[in-house]
């Protein structure tokens, strides 16, 4: 909030990839992004994004299912592809290849599904820089939820006092 002209552009392309049109639900893109954030190592944006996509219904627990045992996680075998190529963009970037992008085709997703989870995904590894960089540390997960149900309300840009639109809603 120290830098709105830094950092408004920023929650305005947030907003519009995380809730934005997209043929995933707003929950698959948080847990997306939790996970990404996860396998990368960052607890707090991985705490933080998990509880978001557990406010838009994602169940309860399997952000921590998935990087426990991503094999036996409870996901669908349309959505563990992008899951996959997310936690290996995170991971090993430069291994990335054409086969990475075909089981995502194969699955059923399109060109829209695949750019989301990459924007997903980089949007993951440029907070988990912010955050370490300044040495944030995670939220409980109280806090976290929380500030979960503030975000599925309103959005990415209205979070932040400093960013707010004139017209957001109250209450926060």
């Amino acid at each position: 909030m120290l830098y709105p002209e830094a950092y408004r552009a920023w929650s305005e392309m947030s907003e519009a990839v995380m809730n934005g049109p997209s043929p995933l639900s707003q929950g698959e893109r948080e847990l997306i992004f939790a996970y990404a954030a996860g396998v990368a190592g960052c607890a707090n944006i991985c705490i933080a994004h998990a509880e978001v996509a557990y406010a838009w219904g994602i169940e309860n627990g399997l952000v921590e299912q998935l990087l426990e045992d991503f094999e036996s996680a409870p996901v669908g075998d349309q959505l563990r592809p992008l899951l996959a190529f997310a936690g290996k963009l995170s991971v090993t970037p430069s291994e990335m290849s054409q086969a990475d992008a075909d089981l995502v085709f194969d699955a059923g997703w399109d060109e829209q599904a695949l750019h989301d989870v990459i924007a997903i995904t980089g949007r993951a590894a440029f907070m988990q820089r912010l955050v370490q960089g300044f040495g944030f540390v995670p939220l409980s997960r109280e806090v976290a939820a929380e500030h979960a149900q503030r975000r599925v309300r309103l959005g990415y840009v209205n979070l932040y006092p400093a960013f707010r639109e004139p017209d957001a809603r109250a209450g926060d």
